[in-house]
């Protein structure tokens, strides 16, 4: 489904979606919309999202938050921000040498 995050990743996102919506993983596509084709009300978005903040270490700004609709859209939101957070922490690392 992506080629950003690492396969222990990805299983994570996985499970935690599989948990929080309680479907079977096949249904778990890159163009399954989360609530349409899911099932998800606004309260079960709200709580995937706070899953996946806490599972991850990261907080998703509500402007991202708002463009997710497709499970493929969840896992290129979190592949973006760790990648974003990868390369702030190389930079910060860099500014202590």
């Amino acid at each position: 489904m992506n080629n950003i995050l690492s396969d222990k990743d990805t299983q994570a996102l996985f499970d935690l979606l599989v948990e929080q919506l309680g479907v079977p993983r096949e249904q778990l596509t890159p163009e399954a919309r989360i609530q349409e084709d899911l099932g998800a009300d606004s309260l079960t978005i709200m709580e995937i999202t706070m899953a996946v903040e806490e599972r991850f270490d990261l907080v998703i700004p509500d402007e991202e938050s708002e463009q997710i609709s497709t499970v493929g859209d969840l896992f290129g939101t979190l592949a973006k921000l760790l990648v974003i957070r990868s390369r702030e922490s190389a930079g910060a690392i860099k500014q202590r040498i």
